[in-house]
């Protein structure tokens, strides 16, 4: 991991050059970052395009793309479901409609893809915990405020979540009373939320504003409210304002006060997130103007990152390590594999278990990420779990996919040489370093086939064995060192 970005690109729109050429290695960078991956049919579309202009295509697209469809228990609440009075009736509807949810967000990231990978980043960011707050209507009007604000107005999006029912029951919001103040929210509010780790508030800051964010509750699953009966109405100081500060004002005093810190603070995190962990901070000061001056709308600093010469630069392609669901949704989403529920369901059991739990982070500052996501336990894991549930899988809709893919790589060749090189640098973030892995690699894929096919040339993509072949390559891919980079 390098302990300087010593980068010299800067933010100025990307135009490729000779030297720094708009090829298919920066198209799957793009499509790796703001999704998961590129299949063939996008790569190609994408190539005779002006970069900035395809950023655009992604970011209007994610702005564009419906929100997830409103599930019939959106508003269920612990009264008895549907005439059921069965405590284990209840439970049996609770534990199913969690399944359903996040199988249908784990559908959304491979459908919508920048639109989901936005909003699996804010889950990271504005973290809760399912086990917490154990409520499944909450989970779902969390995920909707994720889907709603991932790409609009940080202002609105900071308002939105610090009232929402998972929020005020994970952080003990739905606790904090005038006469028994909680300084959870308060202090996540500043601390991981807006401004950063002592960052431009005090301990009294904190204190201050518990004060005033007192009266909301979360009861039961019911709809989130205020109660004045529970409301501080005494004066508070914060950021050195004094006044009856409410909920509202909290918001607008952290906007109008601390607002160089918000910008910094956000940006900072896009960046180490979505272009390398050790940030530029030049590039980070560009972007938090551009935040500044749009009105802490989001859109637009996604814009400018992503069509920036900076992110462009070789040495991030390949840079950082994928998360659990990237190592499974990229090869998944690249091959056009077709998935089931029960894959989807799978994929959540298997991430979970390589310490990506969707709506479950470890701990409210969420996944460290990059390099803590690979150990020699979680390692071996991805191997075994990759393997096993998705490319075991693959069935002959699936396989026939695959085959075509190695077609159109290839241009229908014939040569294992060929098609091996094609396919790697495909699924790969960048190619191989060692030319010895393509050499193992072209073996793997000729298999137990008679190399006397090969050599007279009558071996090809049309044979039966041909589809397998493919699958083992891949089994052979996902144990490389170049498939955990994204």
């Amino acid at each position: 991991m390098l302990t300087q970005n010593c980068v010299t690109s800067g933010i100025n729109i990307y135009q490729p050059t000779v030297n720094k050429p708009w090829n298919a290695l920066r198209v799957g960078h793009l499509y790796r970052r703001m999704g998961f991956g590129a299949t063939y049919s996008q790569l190609q579309a994408a190539l005779p395009l002006v970069p900035a202009n395809l950023v655009d295509q992604i970011v209007d697209a994610a702005l564009a793309t419906p929100l997830s469809t409103t599930p019939i228990w959106h508003n269920w609440t612990t009264e008895p479901l549907f005439g059921f009075t069965s405590e284990e009736t209840i439970n049996e509807e609770r534990n199913e409609q969690r399944w359903e949810w996040r199988r249908q967000w784990l559908g959304d990231m491979l459908t919508n893809g920048f639109r989901d990978k936005l909003v699996l980043f804010w889950s990271n960011h504005f973290v809760t915990q399912l086990p917490v707050y154990d409520c499944s209507s909450y989970m779902y009007a969390y995920h909707r405020i994720l889907q709603t604000n991932c790409l609009g107005n940080f202002k609105d999006f900071i308002y939105d979540i610090g009232i929402d029912g998972a929020m005020l029951r994970f952080l003990d919001g739905s606790s904090n009373t005038k006469n028994a103040p909680n300084e959870n929210y308060a202090r996540e509010l500043y601390e991981l939320f807006a401004l950063g780790e002592s960052n431009g508030y005090t301990e009294d800051d904190i204190k201050e504003t518990a004060r005033a964010l007192t009266g909301w509750r979360a009861q039961g699953c019911g709809t989130p409210y205020f109660d004045p009966g529970r409301f501080d109405f005494t004066d508070k100081t914060i950021f050195g304002q004094t006044g009856m500060w409410t909920y509202d004002d909290v918001i607008d005093l952290l906007f109008e006060q601390r607002a160089d810190q918000i910008a910094d603070y956000i940006c900072r995190t896009i960046y180490a997130h979505f272009v390398y962990p050790t940030v530029d901070e030049t590039i980070v000061a560009e972007l938090a103007t551009t935040f500044k001056n749009n009105n802490f709308e989001l859109a637009p600093v996604f814009r400018q990152l992503f069509k920036s010469d900076h992110f462009f630069d070789d040495v991030f392609v390949g840079s950082c390590i994928k998360s659990p669901v990237e190592a499974f949704y990229q090869l998944m989403y690249t091959t056009d594999m077709v998935y089931t529920d029960d894959l989807l369901d799978d994929v959540y059991v298997y991430t979970a278990r390589l310490g990506q739990e969707l709506f479950n982070p470890p701990d409210v500052s969420g996944w460290p990420g990059h390099r803590s996501w690979i150990t020699e336990v979680t390692l071996t894991n991805r191997w075994d779990f990759i393997r096993t549930y998705v490319l075991e899988q693959f069935d002959d809709t699936s396989k026939a996919n695959l085959v075509d893919l190695a077609k159109n790589l290839s241009g229908n060749s014939n040569d294992p040489v060929v098609i091996t090189q094609k396919m790697l640098d495909f699924i790969l973030a960048k190619p191989l370093d060692d030319a010895n892995n393509y050499t193992i690699a072209t073996r793997v894929l000729k298999g137990d086939i008679p190399a006397y096919y090969y050599d007279v040339g009558a071996w090809n993509l049309d044979w039966a064995e041909a589809a397998d072949q493919l699958l083992n390559l891949l089994k052979y891919t996902i144990k490389l060192p170049e498939f955990q980079l994204c």
